[in-house]
């Protein structure tokens, strides 16, 4: 239920902008999102950090792209949360506080440096995608970034997800496999 969550947002914002374009779809997407709090707190009584950070982002771009009716706003917001991601991972990593080990720590005993090299991976990972929203987002049609932040990204996430327990599979000890 809480992956179906997740996407609820992403999923309004395409169907919005297939039927209504970039700045309906940017008006669903900061609703979509607010509710997806809501329900979030009133199923699990508590809302992740990361959904409150994307969603005041979404919440101040979003709301600059429908006020000034300009798309660059929301365009920039992907880049900016990515570019977030990547510095929290990279700060955590330097000051020994690894923010992966914080996540699954406690589902999986490892090592603190394998941690860190995932969350390295990760950091490179949200890097790469921040520049590549950038570079669709402002080089490429808009048809072509809003599949591409949907579609693009999503899948780009839940791969890199599969390889990062891929990888962190071979490290756990024997009992826990």
């Amino acid at each position: 239920m809480k992956q179906l969550l997740d996407f609820l947002p992403l999923l309004v914002f395409f169907v919005a902008y297939k039927f209504y374009g970039i700045f309906a779809a940017t008006a669903a997407i900061i609703a979509a999102s607010a509710i997806q709090l809501g329900l979030m707190y009133t199923l699990y009584r508590k809302v992740e950090k990361m959904h409150l950070i994307t969603f005041a982002l979404l919440f101040v771009f979003g709301g600059a792209t429908v006020f000034f009716q300009d798309d660059t706003f929301i365009k920039w917001k992907v880049t900016i949360v990515y570019g977030l991601f990547t510095l929290a991972l990279l700060i955590s990593n330097l000051m020994d506080k690894p923010v992966m080990k914080a996540m699954l720590g406690k589902e999986m005993k490892l090592p603190d440096l394998i941690w860190k090299k995932v969350g390295y991976g990760w950091a490179a990972f949200f890097a790469s995608c921040a520049s590549a929203n950038l570079y669709i987002a402002f080089n490429l049609p808009q048809e072509t970034w809003v599949n591409f932040k949907v579609f693009g990204l999503t899948g780009l996430t839940i791969g890199f997800t599969v390889l990062t327990f891929i990888y962190l599979f071979k490290y756990l000890p024997k009992e826990e496999k």
